[in-house]
């Protein structure tokens, strides 16, 4: 077992030998670094990203340690910052303490005990930090991705709705057979994506929520699963559906996480077709060699413009008007992929189609 990488302590002080008896007394114990003054001290900081762990004395000549500290907070807020200072100093120092965010100060001449217990402190108190940043951001990423979950979920859900109730009211006020057909067409519509937008809610569920269940896949039974799925669908809409798969070795993976990815890539290729293109296509192609699943989903409809190319993966983001959609699809897509440790690729032209390439290593 490997030993746990020491805690990196810069030392700033501009008298020498406490330079040397520092690195001498704790070099065996902590990753230390010294600077004999503040602009050596910004150098140091320059060139190590990770110092836990900052001790820096009072009195030096053109900059106080407060002023080093209250300079370097806002750049470098995450090392903790200790002071040195002697006893006739203290009465100072307490009243500019704040404005360097100090998060101890200790008296000189200073004991080895009271370094290596301010440094094991501060290290902790870095590592609480730190474990909190990340859940603070973590957190408010979170309330973000709620507040669109909690429009798209409103606006997308009373849509199909209203769309339903308005249509019920043309048909209350007809008697013509032709036209209440019409419109039960396009309640019909209006259900559909409802079903859709739910189906893609679910999904997000289960890629979120549930726990990876890892088999050997039967790729055959899912690529004929997804040939029943969309055949009826392609023939109605007159595109050519055409599915390949080329396998020579075992593939190991989540077989609900993979079907999501397939559904939801091929829904969008019958989805954003070019309604006056009389040669539609879709491809979905499969090639598992040497422990990767490589995946080609093809088409030849409207394309995505090379602006968008970038946010197409977003939560309710959608690239189009021409097709309505949850803005879901894509995002379960490349969260089911980010569970997989899978990558996905994008090339598209607008009016000539969109490839997307997906891989995904055999677990």
């Amino acid at each position: 077992m490997s030993k746990p990488e020491k805690v990196k302590v810069l030392y700033i002080d501009d008298e020498p030998n406490n330079l040397v008896g520092f690195k001498a007394t704790f070099r065996l114990d902590y990753n230390v670094l010294v600077a004999n003054s503040a602009e050596e001290g910004f150098e140091m900081l320059e060139k190590h990203s990770d110092i836990k762990v900052i001790l820096c004395d009072q009195r030096m000549p053109n900059k106080t340690g407060v002023q080093f500290f209250e300079e370097i907070t806002p750049k470098y807020p995450a090392p903790v910052r200790m002071l040195l200072t002697g006893y006739t100093d203290i009465e100072s120092v307490i009243n500019a303490i704040n404005k360097g965010h100090i998060y101890r100060y200790i008296t000189k001449p200073w004991q080895e005990t009271d370094i290596r217990s301010a440094i094991e402190e501060g290290y902790k108190y870095f590592v609480t930090t730190s474990m909190l940043n990340v859940k603070n951001e973590e957190l408010q990423k979170a309330y973000d991705e709620l507040d669109k979950f909690a429009y798209s979920v409103t606006h997308d859900m009373r849509g199909p709705i209203l769309s339903s109730l308005g249509a019920i009211e043309l048909a209350k006020g007809s008697d013509d057979i032709g036209e209440i057909k019409e419109v039960l067409g396009m309640m019909e519509k209006s259900l559909h994506r409802m079903d859709a937008f739910i189906q893609n809610m679910h999904e997000y569920y289960n890629i979120k929520r549930g726990e990876l269940q890892i088999k050997e896949i039967n790729l055959t039974e899912i690529t004929e699963e997804l040939n029943e799925l969309f055949t009826m669908g392609a023939k109605v809409e007159q595109t050519r559906f055409s599915i390949n798969l080329q396998q020579d070795s075992p593939f190991r993976s989540d077989e609900l996480t993979l079907k999501i990815i397939l559904n939801n890539l091929l829904s969008n290729a019958f989805k954003y077709q070019r309604k006056n293109n009389d040669s539609k296509f879709v491809e979905l192609d499969v090639n598992v060699s040497a422990g990767r699943a490589t995946v080609y989903v093809r088409d030849n409809g409207i394309g995505i413009d090379e602006a968008h190319i970038n946010d197409i993966f977003n939560m309710f983001y959608r690239a189009t008007s021409e097709s309505v959609g949850s803005g879901f699809g894509l995002y379960n897509v490349k969260d089911a992929l980010r569970k997989l440790n899978g990558t996905i690729r994008v090339s598209s032209k607008p009016n000539e189609g969109t490839e997307f390439i997906v891989e995904i290593p055999s677990k």
